[in-house]
């Protein structure tokens, strides 16, 4: 989901296909949607990335998505009072707080949730659903949900009931990526994530993500982030922003027989 702040944000996408963002308009996409971006001058939003959103009334979100149309044409849906409000409330928090707590952020999503899917009429919240509705059952969403409990390909393979062929067929054909490189940017994502915004310990990190002892970890945030766990750590919890400077084939996941 996208939520504008400020400016005018150019968005390309098959759903909304050369449609200029303004303040308080949103759009959510679905997993696997094409999607480009240009801001047409200076612009503030929040981006929502999600693979399951955190429900307070799933009865009413179900009956959203069971009520969810494809509309002849998309159009943005515009922030009310309370979906605004809390926006800026989030945003504020980012800049006052560059080391966000995760607790604080899972109940202002909660929030966010519940805002969007009881304080507008079901017909017009179910139209902004819809592109959910459309992937929930496919081969994009299962990914989506079961990809960090695996550790390898063929895992991830047996566990949606295709052979290992079939599998890494299917995915290379959705994603245009072998799926062991996938996996090991979503890791690299997932880590950095942890590492900026989470009080996990690292050994607690490390053991997530498949590897087999801390100096491994150790490693591969070196290679992947350029630094040890604990410094990137300390970089982040001074304000740094922490990116990932190269890819390197060293997934544990893959030595496990990901070939």
């Amino acid at each position: 989901m996208i939520f504008m702040l400020k400016g005018e944000l150019l968005i390309n996408s098959n759903e909304y296909p050369g449609t200029t963002l303004q303040s308080r308009q949103c759009v959510l996409q679905a997993i696997g949607s094409k999607m480009e971006l240009l801001a047409l001058t200076e612009v503030e939003y929040i981006a929502y990335w999600f693979t399951e959103l955190p429900l307070i009334c799933e009865d009413r979100y179900k009956e959203i998505l069971e009520r969810s149309e494809a509309p002849l044409t998309y159009t943005p849906l515009i922030a009310n009072t309370k979906l605004e409000r809390l926006l800026h409330d989030i945003a504020d928090y980012f800049k006052e707080q560059p080391s966000a707590c995760g607790k604080y952020l899972d109940i202002k999503r909660q929030e966010l949730v519940y805002i969007l899917t009881c304080y507008y009429p079901l017909r017009q919240i179910s139209t902004f659903f819809y592109p959910i509705s459309t992937y929930t059952e496919s081969f994009h969403y299962f990914i989506m949900q079961n990809y960090d409990k695996v550790k390898n390909v063929e895992e991830f393979a047996h566990l949606g009931g295709y052979t290992t062929t079939t599998f890494r067929r299917l995915f290379k054909n959705m994603y245009n990526v072998p799926v062991y490189e996938w996996i090991l940017d979503k890791k690299r994502e997932g880590i950095l994530n942890d590492l900026q915004f989470t009080k996990q310990r690292i050994s607690v990190i490390s053991s997530r993500y498949g590897f087999d002892s801390l100096s491994h970890f150790a490693h591969f945030c070196k290679d992947s982030f350029g630094d040890t766990p604990r410094s990137l750590r300390k970089r982040a919890a001074s304000g740094e922003k922490i990116t990932i400077i190269k890819e390197k084939n060293d997934d544990p996941a893959r030595e496990q027989g990901d070939e």
